[in-house]
């Protein structure tokens, strides 16, 4: 699903045009992006926790060349990790795909 997508079907939900939605839509994921930028915990209830974790750096191998060591610099990244009522939801697939494959 696209951000468009998210648009189109907020807007005609909420009964509102497709401009408004997606004006709202991407300040909330500026201000998600700004607060990350400044290594803040963004808490979404019920859905979860973005936050920014620092990598440490290490070596590694190019695949191509397995012999050459290759520092892999420190860096930050964003983690997810999904709250309770995502976790329950997403899990339903597990139980819908085991029901789909029993005859």
């Amino acid at each position: 699903m696209t951000k468009r997508d998210f648009v189109v079907k907020i807007a005609k939900e909420v009964g509102l045009t497709q401009n408004h939605v997606a004006v709202v839509i991407q300040k909330n994921l500026d201000y998600i992006s700004n607060e990350l930028a400044a290594g803040k915990t963004i808490e979404l209830r019920n859905f979860g926790v973005f936050e920014v974790k620092i990598r440490k750096s290490r070596v590694g191998r190019n695949p191509n060349k397995p012999k050459d060591e290759v520092v892999i610099p420190e860096r930050a990244v964003v983690k997810f990790r999904a709250g309770k009522e995502l976790k329950d939801r997403v899990e339903q697939l597990k139980k819908k795909s085991k029901s789909k494959a029993k005859p």
